[in-house]
C-alpha cells in the first residue's frame, strides 16, 4: 500500500511540472448518487483537478454536503490509449472528522478499472472496475456499458450498470444502475453559458429511484 501511495506521489509531483493539461472544475449537485447507490448528505458540492500529460492523467475528485457530515476524497491515476484506459483510483468516503485518513487498511478502497470506447461512429463505452484492497475483501466489482447521443441540442447518456456477485454494491448478480443524463449549456450572456444537467436514476436491485440536478463549473 505504502508504494502505492508513494508512486502517486511521485507521479503528481512530476506531472505537476510537466504537465501540457491542467484542468479544475466542480460540480452542484442537489444529491449525491454513485452507481445507483444514494450516499446520504443531500445536496452537495464535487470538487476536481486533474493534470495530463500525453495519455497520463492523475486526478483528485471529492465531494462535501451543504449540511455537514459527509465528506469524500478520491486520488486517480489513468492510463488512455486509442479507446482504451486503465485506471487505479483510491476512495476514501470516511466522513467529516472521520481523522484516519492514513489508516489504510480499514479506510481506503482500491479500485482497478478497464474501460473501451468503440468508435465515434457508435461510441459505447464498457467499463470494468473491481476493488482489490477494501476492508472486507469481497473484490467488488461494477461492469458498465454507456452510450451518449444528442436529441435536439441535448446531450444524453444512456447508463446501465450490472454488479456480478457480492460486494458493496449489492449481494448478489443483480442490476445496480439505470440512467439517463441529460445536460445543456444555458446561454446567460453572450460571453457566458451555464453548463447543467438532470439524470434519472432507477436502482432495479434496492427498488429506488432518484432524479438529481446539476450545475456543472469550469
Amino acid at each position: 500500500m505504502k508504494k502505492i501511495v508513494l508512486t502517486m506521489s511521485v507521479w503528481l509531483c512530476a506531472m505537476g511540472i510537466t504537465a501540457q493539461e491542467f484542468s479544475v472544475g466542480a460540480d452542484v449537485v442537489s444529491s449525491y448518487v454513485w452507481r445507483g447507490a444514494y450516499q446520504g448528505g443531500g445536496a452537495s458540492i464535487q470538487p476536481s483537478l486533474t493534470f495530463s500529460s500525453g495519455g497520463f492523467s492523475i486526478g483528485a475528485w471529492g465531494s462535501s454536503n451543504f449540511s455537514g457530515g459527509n465528506k469524500e476524497v478520491d486520488f486517480s491515476l489513468a492510463y488512455a490509449v486509442g479507446g482504451v484506459s486503465l485506471a487505479i483510483t483510491d476512495y476514501w468516503w470516511e466522513g467529516e472528522n472521520a481523522l484516519n485518513y492514513f489508516n489504510y487498511h480499514n479506510a481506503h478502497h482500491l479500485e482497478a478499472g478497464l474501460s473501451y470506447t468503440l468508435p465515434e461512429s457508435f461510441p459505447l463505452r464498457l467499463a470494468w472496475n473491481t476493488m482489490f484492497i477494501e476492508p472486507d475483501s469481497q473484490f467488488s466489482t461494477y461492469i458498465e456499458a454507456a452510450y451518449p447521443f444528442e436529441v435536439k441540442g441535448v446531450n444524453l447518456e444512456a447508463t446501465l450498470g450490472i454488479t456480478p456477485w457480492e460486494g458493496i454494491y449489492a449481494d448478489r448478480l443483480a442490476i445496480s444502475n439505470i440512467s439517463l443524463k441529460a445536460s445543456k449549456e444555458i446561454k446567460i450572456t453572450d460571453s457566458f453559458s451555464l453548463p447543467v444537467f438532470s439524470q434519472i436514476i432507477l436502482n432495479p436491485d434496492t427498488e429506488d429511484i432518484f432524479l438529481v440536478f446539476g450545475i456543472s463549473l469550469k
